[in-house]
């Protein structure tokens, strides 16, 4: 079961970036890649955690405590597929969420998708590094802007 989970969630993520990247922002797309693919990546999380939390889906390792207190409990939680596969579609929710927020920036403070496309590979490969990346290269022209948002 875990592996077809991890599988679709993978898939489903590879398919909004790729539209994120390379099809027009239309508004229609970007809803759809926030409410179909974040929303329903958030969805898939919430779920998979409250099942492996309160046991009914998967129990964690061997000896697992559950708790996100001690690098034991996290440890436990990733001890199993279950564990895995939610703590992996977290990462695809939040790199989606935040590579959607790079590119909406970036479309208005008039970057090229040709210096887009490296700053979302790399919030796709390596999350906080393409956010931070982004972060560096949006400041000048935000100042010139005098638009911080």
């Amino acid at each position: 079961m875990w592996d077809t989970v991890f599988s679709v969630a993978n898939a489903a993520a590879l398919v909004f970036w790729v539209a994120l990247v390379f099809l027009p922002r239309w508004p229609a797309l970007l809803a759809a890649i926030l409410y179909a693919g974040v929303g329903l990546l958030c969805f898939a999380y919430a779920a998979g955690l409250i099942g492996i939390v309160t046991g009914t889906l998967d129990p964690g390792g061997p000896g697992a405590t559950l708790d996100f207190g001690s690098i034991e409990g996290v440890r436990g939680i990733f001890a199993s597929d279950g564990g895995v596969t939610v703590g992996w579609i977290h990462y695809l929710a939040f790199d989606l969420f935040v590579g959607l927020w790079i590119a909406r920036d970036a479309d208005a403070k008039g970057f090229s998708r040709i210096i887009q496309a490296p700053i979302l590979f790399a919030t796709l490969m390596a999350g906080p590094l393409g956010l931070f990346l982004w972060l560096v290269i949006r400041e000048k022209r935000a100042r010139a802007q005098g638009r911080w948002q």
